[in-house]
Parts: C-alpha cells; structure tokens; sequence
C-alpha cells in the first residue's frame, strides 16, 4: 500500500473543523464567565451548569458513542467465539442512562456538587476520599487509551499511515481544545463529532450489505459458512459469564466521573433526567451500523479479496475488522468516510476522559486537600497541566497493547467491582462510613486481583465454580465472579460501617479512637436533616397560606 494522500486531506479537514469548533466554544466560555456567578474552575468544569439541552444529550451520547465503542461491537460480532449476543454495548447502556436518571441524577445535581468525589470528600475526609479517586483516575487514562488504540488500528489501515503518527496528531489535536475551553469546547466539538458518526457509519452499510464478496447476513446469522454463525450463542455454562459481562457494562458507566459532568451541567435535575433518557435511545441507534459490519465480516469469503487468506481473525486482526471491512469491501471514498467516523467517535470519548480526570484531580486533591486557598488563575492552571498529564500517560498505554476490548474492559472493570459500590453506599445509605468504605475499598481490590484477569496475562488464584480453559486453552473464570465481588464489597461496607457506628455510639471504644469521627459525623447529618425538615415544613405552610388567600 502507498500513503492515502486524499483520505488524508479529508481527516486533516476534520481536525481543522474540531479545531475550529473547540477555539469557538472556548471564546463562548470567557464570555459566559462574565456573566456566570460561579467561579472559573465551575465554568470550565461544568459550563456554569447552564448546559444547553440538546448539547447536553449530544455530549452524554457522544462519550459513550466512542471508539471503544464502535469497534468493539464490530470485533465481538465477527469473532467466531463469540458473535453479536456478546456484542453487549448498547443494550447494557440503556440500563446505565435509565438507571442514572432515575436514582443517581437527583441526590448528585441537587447537592450541586462538583464531581463524583465530592460526596466521599464531605463524609469520609480527604485521606480516605483521595485512596478512592485513584482507580476512577486509572479508569480514565484507560479510556485515552482505548479510544487512541482504536483510531490508531483504523489510521493505519485505511490511510496506510504510521500507527504512532495517527495515535499522537488526534492526541494532540484533543489536548489542545480541551485546553482551551473546558467542557464547552468538549460538548460543541461533540455535537459536531456525534452528527459525523451518525451520517458516517450509515453511509459506509449500503456499501458494504451489497459488496460482491459477501454473502446475504440473513443466511449466514445462523448457519455456518466461512465461519460460525455471525448471531453467536450463550451456552448454559456461559451465562455466568454473559450476565458479567452485561452486569459489569450496565453499572460500570454509573462510576465514572464523565457520566456525572454531564449530569451536574445541566441547570436542574428535571433537565440531567432528559438528557439521560433521550441519550439511552441514541446508543442503541449508533449501535446497529457496526452490528451489521461485523456480520458482514463474518459472511466474507475473504480469499476473494485482495486481504486474501488467512482471514482476518486466524491473523489475529479480529480488533480492527470494521477498518479492514471498509478498505477491502467498500470504494476508497467510503472507507475515507468510515474513518471520519471513528476519528469523530475516539475525539468525542477521548476528550470527555480527559475532562473528567482534570476535575478530579484539581477539584478534589489540588483545591480541596494540597491549595485550598488557590485562586481561579491557579486553578485553571492545574486543570490545563491535568489534562496534559493524563492525555500523555493515555497515549503512553497504547503502545502496550493493540487491543481496543483489553483496555476497554479493564477499565470498566476498575469501576465496577470498586467504585460502584462505594458510590451506591454514599448516597443511599446513610449508615456508610469511612470504616466501612475501607473495608469494603480493600475487599474489592484484594479479590478482583486474586481472580485473574486473562486478558493482561493474570492467573486466578480464586477459583470461582465454572473455572476452567476455555478454547484458547486460557483459564478463565465461568462464574459472575465480578458481580459477586462487587456484591461481596457492598455487603462489607455495610456491616462494617453498622457495626461501627455500634460500637463508637454505645461507647464500647473510646471516642478518641474514632479516626474517622463518625459519632460527630452522624451528629451533624441529624442535626442537618432536622433544619431541612423544619424548613421544607415551613415552605409548605407558607404555600398553603397563600393558596388559601387567593381562594379567598
């Protein structure tokens, strides 16, 4: 292959566009910053919580709507293994929004906090707060790197450009306009991005539904032909690990910071729950076009092609079959198309990750802990070197691995068995404390590592029932081992903090020994909710009041 000068022009076209729409956005910023109440580092963190509706689900749409995304359903639908049952993104994120609207929107926008952290800052302190931020700060340089792997994977095949010069210009070109506006420029970029992968992947299906060196998906869905059955199926013995896998993606989401930037920028709760809810439907749609190209994959005879055999999976290419598609089943011009798709999808996740990083740790550790006196100009420093720090250890990762599900699943993973729990604990039950948290933060790290992890190489020390090789002759665990230990770890956060709150309250221990003053904590929330009682007592008398009177 040569260098694909016109697919180039037109992506160095697309970044010029971002460019262009991020330095916009930014300007927008400086002049809502003027007439905003709130300080800088709220402007640029949440937009002044005056987050345009429409913006707002176009930005939720398009974090989630990323790179990972796209072609990760492509890879796991093609892959003999495995097949589209297990090409679970879209579905499970319907979950993710309905849930985040219905039971997470209210108690984090009504509080008006800043990032997710800030409720385990407020009860639990700051020793115990910043140990938590750190596998939600692992999370996110996880998801730089996957978006990067995969625009890097598509660059490389479709344009025939070095995969280290595709993954550091879109790195770069991210860095920059998250730089200079804060979430305006990452959500107007992101209106431009979801639109373009939209109009993109439903251009490049007629294209490739119709190539000559495909069979109708419709019969290969459930018969074997050039390879199993593009449909895949769940055998009994892997539904544990179906329903993981479903568990893991469902609830996952609701522990990233990204998905609650978006909700605490909205201007009330009633708007966070329409925008997750609007979004939901989004997913789903964006979802289908690479269903179809993995089928259409996997009903190739690909030694009619010029790819040739052994076929894309046999290589070990099954990551990067939605670029491989397009390049040998669809005209040049399509698959340059294609490509603009998964760049507006990467761009889109990449900077939300970015984002989202920054706030915490500006927000969290350099405000709240290390400078608590720093002014806006200080602050907006951090967030800009935050973002540098975080884009560069991202794009660092990718060059460990190629794959877009390793890093995609292991970061999910991070939140799932750890965050989740600590984050349900926080805000509906009250009873949690910082001695619960730390048991329950220790029990999930300590048996998440324990149970392996086949796809960075980590054997299991645990054996859960079920556990044993699979076809690839890795030992892999059967059981919903990670529901189980999310499971395990809100229980522990639970009891222990109960038992806890026993044990300093009825005085069997000296309150001197209470390091995380949870009898005064508790004191205080008491005396908190009382004031709030009394007054929403009182706002309902003066409404009653006045409705009587206009009766009269």
């Amino acid at each position: 292959m040569v260098l694909n000068v016109p697919g180039l022009i037109v992506m160095a076209g697309f970044y010029l566009l971002i460019l262009g729409t991020g330095i916009w956005a930014s300007m927008r910023s400086k002049k809502e910053e003027n007439k905003c109440s709130g300080d800088g580092m709220e402007i640029t963190l949440l937009a002044g919580r005056n987050i345009n509706l429409l913006v707002g689900i176009f930005t939720l749409t398009a974090t989630w709507v990323g790179g990972g995304f796209i072609l990760g359903i492509a890879e796991a639908t093609y892959n003999p293994t495995l097949g589209a049952v297990w090409a679970l993104m879209p579905v499970p994120y319907v979950l993710t929004f309905f849930l985040g609207g219905f039971f997470f929107a209210k108690p984090m926008r009504e509080n008006n906090y800043v990032t997710m952290m800030d409720p385990f800052q407020q009860k639990y302190g700051n020793v115990l707060s910043s140990l938590l931020i750190f596998p939600a700060l692992v999370a996110d340089v996880l998801w730089v790197a996957r978006t990067l792997v995969s625009l890097g994977g598509t660059m490389s095949v479709i344009l025939d450009l070095s995969y280290v010069y595709s993954i550091i210009t879109s790195s770069v070109v991210a860095i920059i306009y998250t730089l200079l506006g804060g979430l305006y420029s990452v959500a107007y970029t992101d209106v431009i991005q979801l639109i373009l992968i939209f109009i993109s992947l439903w251009v490049c299906v007629p294209f490739l539904m119709t190539n000559p060196h495909s069979l109708d998906i419709s019969l290969t869905a459930y018969n074997q032909t050039f390879q199993a059955p593009w449909v895949g199926t769940v055998e009994l013995d892997e539904a544990g690990k179906w329903f993981d896998d479903f568990m893991l993606l469902a609830l996952g989401g609701l522990a990233y910071q990204a998905f609650y930037q978006r909700i605490l920028s909205a201007s009330s709760y009633s708007q966070a729950q329409v925008t997750c809810f609007a979004s939901s439907a989004f997913c789903l749609v964006l979802g289908i076009p690479s269903v179809l190209i993995g089928a259409v994959a996997a009903s190739t005879d690909w030694n009619s092609t010029s790819y040739g055999l052994p076929t894309p999976y046999e290589r070990d290419q099954a990551g990067s079959i939605l670029p491989i598609a397009l390049q040998y089943l669809t005209p040049p011009y399509i698959s340059i198309v294609g490509i603009g798709a998964v760049a507006a999808a990467v761009m889109s996740s990449m900077d939300s990750a970015l984002l989202s990083s920054a706030s915490m740790f500006s927000s969290n550790i350099y405000k709240n802990i290390l400078r608590k006196q720093a002014s806006d100009c200080e602050m907006q420093w951090v967030i800009r070197i935050s973002v540098i720090v975080v884009g560069l250890a991202g794009t660092a990762l990718t060059f460990l691995d190629s794959s877009v599900l390793v890093f995609w699943l292991v970061g999910v993973d991070m939140s799932y068995t750890i965050m989740f729990p600590q984050l349900v604990c926080i805000l509906f039950f009250k009873v949690s404390n910082g001695y619960g948290a730390s048991v329950g933060y220790l029990m999930g790290i300590i048996l998440r590592v324990m149970s392996g992890e086949p796809l960075i190489g980590l054997p299991p020390a645990i054996k859960f029932p079920g556990c044993r090789l699979d076809d690839e002759g890795t030992l892999t665990q059967y059981f919903p081992f990670r529901t189980a230990i999310m499971v395990m770890s809100l229980a522990s956060i639970l009891i222990v903090s109960w038992l806890a709150s026993i044990i300093f309250n009825k005085g069997l221990l000296p309150e001197s020994w209470d390091v995380f003053k949870i009898k005064r904590t508790q004191t205080t929330a008491s005396a908190a909710d009382h004031k709030r009682t009394i007054s929403e007592k009182e706002e309902t008398s003066v409404a009653r009041q006045l409705l009587d009177t206009t009766s009269l």
